[in-house]
């Protein structure tokens, strides 16, 4: 038989009503009291029925998250796992469950947002990538559904709650590590330009190489996917013109190791024949040959931060706007050098 809320109240020796506030982590009960209750929960192996609570609080306890089109850069970049693994953990300490899209193209995100929001579904939502245009965020603040974005939106951000890192001045600070070990023909292998963190960690880059007093060069910059045959390729790219990068800027380590399977496979050094510097500073970065000098950016803080920021949201609607930046730091490996006389 069924373990009930009263039978909880009966063995912690608390009213029924107690039992369900403390499953709703009602500020009202005592940490003390809402312990004792959590114990006999574990005792009698209650767990509560949230379908019930949905319809009794109007709440479904979850928050939706909404994935970038692209599977095949889901599934394969280590980001995603990453963040994911912060926002659940945030959610969790909330009682909160996570409830993904599952869409392959822009249309079909849009469509299951709507179904998420339309149908009761979630209580708010989170975006992980942030688009130059996106009409999910439009849909979103027409219903003034909470929902906040990891990533800096690229216009309007004062009235949209987002968890970002300073894009634009990690891109700036890699390209000066670079521009201080004597290199001048630097590239910028960078994602999609449809993503923010794309077009902020380019004008970073531009910036750098503009303080510098060094040319900008169109060929030198190559955007694709963040996807190891994007670096591949990008290098390649790269390589082939008269005169070629002494050293790139990756956005991204996935794309970077592309980079490092591409050079070894042409007989080119690393650091010796080209410096490499990438982004996000996962396993991967630590495990290449050589070791990826790479910037990390807090992934794990990234969903965290996002998942309280929603939660504030949905539980005190009256929250203000919160933009969160989560700091950065480069980890210097040995994938750059200082460049050698021509």
């Amino acid at each position: 038989m069924a373990v009930t809320i009263k039978d909880v109240a009966k063995v912690a020796n608390v009213a029924p009503s107690t039992v369900s506030r403390v499953i709703a982590n009602s500020p009202r009960i005592s940490e003390k009291t809402k312990e004792r209750v959590r114990e006999v929960m574990d005792q009698l192996g209650y767990h509560p029925n949230f379908i019930a609570r949905s319809l009794a609080s109007q709440s479904t306890q979850a928050i939706g998250l909404v994935m970038p089109s692209s599977n095949d850069v889901v599934f394969q970049n280590p980001f995603f796992p990453t963040v994911l693994t912060g926002l659940s953990e945030g959610a969790h300490a909330k009682q909160y469950a996570l409830h993904m899209t599952t869409g392959k193209t822009d249309d079909e995100i849009f469509e299951g947002v709507v179904k998420m929001v339309q149908g009761g579904r979630v209580d708010g939502v989170v975006l992980l990538y942030s688009k130059v245009e996106d009409r999910v965020i439009s849909y979103l603040r027409e219903r003034d559904f909470p929902f906040v974005v990891i990533g800096k939106p690229i216009k309007d951000d004062d009235g949209i709650s987002y968890v970002d890192n300073d894009n634009f001045k990690a891109g700036k600070e890699v390209t000066e590590h670079l521009i201080k070990l004597g290199h001048e023909r630097i590239g910028f292998i960078g994602g999609n330009l449809d993503l923010v963190v794309t077009v902020e960690r380019l004008l970073g880059y531009e910036k750098a190489l503009r303080n510098a007093g060094i040319e900008l060069v169109d060929e030198y910059v190559v955007n694709d996917e963040f996807l190891r045959e994007s670096g591949q390729d990008a290098v390649k790219e790269l390589l082939s013109l008269e005169k070629p990068p002494t050293a790139v800027v990756v956005a991204d380590d996935l794309m970077a190791l592309g980079v490092l399977n591409k050079l070894d496979e042409m007989g080119i050094a690393v650091p010796d024949d080209i410096s490499v510097v990438s982004f996000n500073n996962v396993l991967i970065a630590e495990m290449a040959r050589p070791p990826l000098t790479s910037v990390d950016i807090n992934i794990f803080n990234l969903g965290y931060e996002a998942a309280k920021s929603l939660i504030r949201r949905i539980e005190n609607p009256d929250e203000p706007i919160a933009q969160t930046i989560v700091p950065f730091k480069i980890v210097q490996r040995s994938s750059c050098a200082e460049q050698k006389e021509n």
